[in-house]
């Protein structure tokens, strides 16, 4: 069914103040651009694919092919309808398709392409997931947010060169700066461009893809679910933002972390949901995703009823590892109440990381409860699962190793945590650009008190 989608005035509003002339305007045409793999069901025999054309598509197709050696032969492919749903926002006016594949074989590689005849896309390739035990890798984004086409795009690329064969991107929110900007959504996936189309992409919202109506009702961008074809298997009206996969032997949730900061009914509905998830939950690794850090890195952050409301729901179930954003910083710690000293080794809570892959920085908070920590560096991660061993390296934007762990699982031990950090480069801890104006002479002295330590 065809769907079309307003912006709401207050929107329009805020983007008649922040509009920026010289933006590329990254219009659509009849050709299938912003083409985006998603999950919504099971990675091991489903795919879902998103793309956008101008409005005069409207029965627009995806082709699927087992990936052939040969060259691609067009009567063995086979066709499908797309969903077609309609967006008007920020002056443009687009129609997003949407196919999922079903019925495909685990760890199994397909060929596909999108449009009708006389436009479409070339043929690109996804991997199904495997079946359960099978090692993998991923990687894991902080903040995209700024600068996306000239500064962003060399993070994502330069994680692709690293890791080619990833089976999922993971983004931790704030994947654009102004809420119903299609401009910047076109600077994303210029950054992305292929990449999008050939590894999934897996998101959960950040404080930048929500507005408000006049009324103060949290409104998420709609370019959201029309480009993201997510998992509707969360509770009832956080579809897409709020929910679960499983790949391997991991199971990854991804929380709502803006409702949850913003309004106490959304955050007991998100509690009562993951409690469930966790309780049921059998597969030996657990990853959650959300934008506001439970232990914030940044100067003058801190989300202390989410932590209070959240962490205790984390260490009951033996979370793994927590993947965060928002603070424009980086920090890595264990399980902790506050500070460093107080970290408990047999702790069988998660790792909590904090990253920023964007250009925007953040000083790092004085309160220091990170093992490792990073400021004015952009960052991405990657992630591997083998057996009962989950390696962790974070890099920086030349690729240089910046921190690294492993935790290892054994049967009836508790969960080992071995610092890696030793192999990275030095710890970057210096002030943004602009400090010395911003700081009183007090703060700064703290701060080089906190970070400069044994540096």
């Amino acid at each position: 069914m065809n769907t079309v989608t307003k912006i709401t005035f207050s929107s329009l509003f805020f983007i008649a103040l922040s509009f920026n002339l010289s933006a590329q305007d990254f219009l659509p045409s009849t050709y299938p651009d912003r083409i985006i793999l998603t999950w919504s069901d099971d990675p091991m025999t489903t795919q879902s694919v998103t793309w956008r054309t101008s409005t005069n598509v409207t029965n627009s197709k995806a082709q699927l092919i087992l990936a052939p050696n040969t060259p691609i032969y067009l009567e063995n492919v086979e066709t499908f309808d797309a969903k077609t749903e309609s967006l008007d926002v920020d002056s443009v006016q687009a129609n997003y398709h949407s196919v999922t594949f079903r019925k495909l074989q685990p760890a199994t590689t397909y060929a596909y392409r999108v449009g009708e005849d006389g436009t479409w896309s070339e043929w690109l390739q996804f991997t199904t997931a495997p079946e359960k035990g099978i090692p993998f890798s991923f990687v894991y984004f902080g903040d995209a947010q700024n600068n996306l086409k000239s500064q962003w795009s060399r993070i994502i690329r330069q994680a692709y060169s690293n890791l080619p064969k990833a089976a999922f991107m993971l983004h931790a929110g704030d994947l654009i700066n102004r809420t119903q900007s299609d401009s910047e959504w076109g600077e994303w996936n210029y950054a992305g461009s292929f990449i999008n189309a050939m590894i999934p992409s897996i998101a959960t919202p950040g404080n930048h893809e929500y507005d408000r109506e006049e009324d103060g009702t949290l409104v998420l961008d709609y370019h959201w679910k029309k480009q993201f074809t997510l998992p509707e298997n969360g509770p009832k009206g956080f579809e897409e933002t709020v929910y679960y996969t499983d790949y391997s032997d991991l199971k990854l949730i991804s929380l709502n972390s803006q409702e949850i900061v913003s309004d106490e009914k959304s955050m007991e509905t998100q509690k009562a949901w993951l409690e469930k998830v966790l309780e049921e939950n059998t597969q030996k690794w657990t990853i959650i995703t959300f934008h506001h850090p439970i232990y914030s890195s940044g100067t003058g952050r801190d989300n202390q009823e989410f932590r209070e409301a959240f962490k205790p729901i984390f260490d009951k179930y033996k979370v793994d590892l927590v993947l965060q954003g928002h603070d424009h910083s980086y920090g890595r710690g264990r399980n902790l109440p506050s500070g460093v000293a107080n970290q408990d080794p047999a702790a069988q809570g998660p790792v909590y990381v904090v990253s920023v892959s964007g250009p925007k920085m953040y000083n790092l908070t004085f309160d220091k409860w990170m093992d490792r920590a990073a400021s004015n560096t952009q960052l991405y991660q990657l992630i591997s699962i083998e057996g009962n061993r989950l390696r962790y390296g974070a890099y920086t934007a030349t690729g240089e190793l910046y921190d690294a762990f492993d935790l290892i699982k054994v049967d009836g031990k508790p969960k080992q945590f071995i610092d890696r950090a030793d192999k990275a480069i030095q710890e970057a801890i210096e002030l943004t650009p602009g400090s010395d104006k911003k700081m009183t002479p007090e703060e700064m002295a703290e701060y080089m008190r906190t970070y400069k330590k044994g540096n």
